[in-house]
């Protein structure tokens, strides 16, 4: 049931102040936050949007933040390696001479789905009915995702897009004044310490150290490389 139905309507109507919809500085048009809701892994969104469907919210616009893994259409990049994004950003620039046509049609999506949410068909969907509705409108299932969210009112995520802020900001996550909801938050401890945790081969405390020896060795700001140097050293 709608939440008038229930018993937490009954209570005592609150301050405009402190009300769930606040109002913009530059006019008086209502803030609606956004939910941002984030699991463990990209099984576990499927599942969630699973129950969405079940429930009367299903045409609540809604979109699933993923890796280039779970969404890209490119027939080249999407069958290569680990070296996905970097293949992507280059198509993206034109560094060989080629673009890649399926960014291009991105709007494609939002439109397909602004058009079921006008006739009354919308239903929360998952990243397999994302990618296959990108593979039949030729349009990048990855961007179209980012696209969906300025005007969606659900983000469905994994832990470390919330967590980390260097995915933050390069998927233009601002979540100031929005409702973040975390699925089995003991696993939480893990994501943030994975989020600000580097790993460095052996061979790499090795070659920093020698650049760090030309550094000091030539006098090039010193006091900056010293300790630097005496960091892989004792790491070495």
């Amino acid at each position: 049931s709608h939440c008038t139905e229930c018993c937490c309507s009954s209570g005592k109507e609150t301050d405009k102040d402190t009300s769930n919809t606040k109002k913009k500085e530059n006019g008086d048009r209502s803030f609606v936050p956004k939910i941002f809701f984030g699991t463990r892994t990209h099984k576990q969104i499927s599942q969630i949007t699973r129950e969405l469907q079940r429930t009367v919210y299903s045409s609540v616009p809604m979109t699933i933040l993923s890796s280039r893994d779970y969404t890209c259409i490119h027939p080249v990049v999407s069958s290569s390696g680990s070296n996905r994004n970097e293949m992507c950003v280059e198509l993206l620039e034109g560094k060989h001479g080629k673009s890649c046509l399926y960014y291009h049609g991105v709007h494609k999506v939002s439109e397909h789905y602004a058009l079921q949410s006008a006739h009354r068909m919308y239903q929360a969907w998952d990243i397999e009915d994302l990618v296959s509705l990108g593979k039949k409108l030729r349009a990048c299932a990855y961007f179209a995702a980012r696209e969906l969210m300025v005007g969606a009112d659900i983000v469905f995520c994994p832990y470390n897009y919330l967590l980390d802020p260097q995915i933050r900001e390069s998927m233009e996550i601002n979540l100031k004044g929005q409702v973040v909801i975390l699925d089995e938050a003991h696993n939480i401890e893990d994501c943030a310490r994975e989020s600000v945790s580097y790993g460095v081969t052996e061979s790499q405390l090795r070659a920093a150290r020698e650049e760090l020896d030309f550094m000091v060795n030539n006098n090039i700001r010193r006091k900056d490389h010293e300790p630097l140097r005496a960091v892989c050293c004792s790491l070495t």
